[in-house]
């Protein structure tokens, strides 16, 4: 991508986005949006190895090929909307945890078709829209207590990382003990520990693209060794959309059940605490919080994360979301739009890759380091909970411990849920229950002993 912008069109673009204004300048925003780029294209890979009928969730999952042209223009739609409206470095894809719910619990758990999936998707898009640009947003950050946040985070983290461990053969059924240790002879399951060594080294190196790089390694090694087959080809032209746009909306009616309710709450709450954690997060490496530590235009900034989320199921993809590996951009330079724009820009031109991607979606030993190490750095949120209080560990260990022994980001979140105001009460602090907390413990309570199987 080019960086020589002729001085009119460079003042007029530098005026849109306030980049000498935020002391950044052109060449450095285009840089921090390819090394943004570059920290979470990995998405490209992994979504459709999640989403796709290529991958565990076999003929129940979505198009393999439609999931990932749906990922790449939910990208690239969210991220442009984000850079233009919001004019925030913060990119937007598909969220990793959010598509691990859509496939391992409600499609695969409890038997949703993919289809009224996206519907539930969509809704809880509209709903999060609706709380953006209301006061309403506020009052709801304000009722949910910043420890069960931490552990909503931490367990999605475990569930994902178990996830990986599973598809990488590193651990395995068991009719004895339920789960243990895989065989370490398989080709498939060393080159999986191949790829989370290497992974993990570029993470502690601070190298911005370390997921992406070790997926390029294993892909690599996987070729060499004859356990993944070579690409068809690099280029091709984006289809399969034609087999996922607009099921969202023809679905909608299927989606108006009290099972779905249930799974448009967790799909809400999970991506509302998800964005508003790293749009703050990313904006305060940025320094671009005010003085009182707020986030300015933050009304346009979720609003754009909530159109992502509606875009992408319209689309064919689950949630889509910020993500925190806009701090690689920010950490790079970047500070405007602009940022954003450069990586929706790269996006546009990975979905013409589809060949290259398809061979890793389509292997486990490739991605399964990927879902690992997601895992990893979004379980150490776990460091944050006050473990010394019984109030606030109880409830937050049953959340983290029951995503992945449950398999299902709903039922950890609601047994959680469930706790909270019983071991707040049983403490004494009844007055510091928000009366939200009481509805979302009968909702919840509901959902087990109505529509859990």
């Amino acid at each position: 991508m080019a960086t020589d912008v002729p001085p009119r069109t460079r003042s007029r673009i530098d005026q849109f986005f306030g980049v000498s204004d935020n002391g950044s300048t052109m060449k450095r925003e285009l840089m921090a949006g390819t090394v943004t780029f570059l920290a979470m294209s990995y998405v490209l890979a992994v979504n459709p190895a999640v989403l796709g009928d290529s991958g565990p969730l076999g003929a129940k999952g979505i198009p393999t090929q439609a999931v990932f042209t749906a990922t790449a223009v939910a990208a690239v739609f969210g991220t442009l909307v984000m850079g233009l409206w919001a004019k925030y470095p913060i990119a937007l894809a598909p969220g990793m945890g959010l598509n691990a719910f859509f496939a391992y619990t409600v499609v695969l758990s409890m038997g949703i078709p993919w289809e009224v999936a996206l519907s539930g998707t969509f809704l809880s898009g509209v709903i999060f829209f609706v709380l953006a640009v209301t006061k309403v947003r506020e009052k709801i950050l304000d009722s949910i207590p910043m420890q069960m946040k931490l552990a909503v985070g931490a367990g999605i983290g475990l569930f994902v990382a178990f996830l990986g461990l599973k598809a990488a053969g590193i651990v395995r059924a068991s009719e004895a003990t339920f789960v243990t240790l895989g065989d370490f002879h398989k080709g498939t399951t060393l080159l999986a520990l191949f790829g989370l060594v290497v992974t993990v080294i570029f993470l502690v190196r601070g190298w911005h693209g370390a997921v992406l790089y070790g997926i390029v390694l294993t892909a690599l090694l996987g070729i060499v060794t004859g356990l993944v087959e070579l690409p068809g080809g690099v280029v091709e032209m984006p289809k399969g959309l034609d087999q996922t746009f607009g099921q969202a909306i023809i679905h909608l009616p299927d989606a108006f059940t009290a099972q779905m309710a249930i799974v448009v709450l967790t799909m809400l709450f999970v991506d509302f605490f998800d964005a508003s954690g790293t749009l703050i997060g990313v904006a305060n490496q940025a320094g671009l919080l005010d003085k009182d530590g707020r986030l300015p235009r933050a009304s346009a900034a979720f609003a754009a994360d909530s159109v992502g989320t509606m875009a992408g199921a319209v689309i064919g993809t689950s949630t889509t979301t910020a993500y925190v590996e806009s701090t690689a951009g920010v950490s790079a330079g970047g500070r405007t739009g602009l940022t954003a724009v450069t990586t929706a820009g790269w996006f546009l031109l990975a979905m013409f890759c589809y060949p290259i991607f398809a061979i890793v979606a389509g292997a486990g030993a490739i991605t399964a380091p990927a879902l690992i190490v997601v895992g990893i750095l979004m379980a150490r949120s776990l460091g944050d909970i006050d473990w010394s209080r019984l109030e606030y560990s109880v409830p937050a260990f049953i959340t983290v411990i029951m995503m992945p022994l449950t398999y299902s980001i709903a039922n950890g979140l609601a047994m959680g849920m469930i706790f909270y105001p019983i071991v707040m009460a049983a403490k004494g602090r009844i007055k510091e229950i928000h009366p939200a907390m009481w509805v979302l413990m009968v909702v919840f309570a509901g959902y087990f002993f109505f529509l859990a199987e």
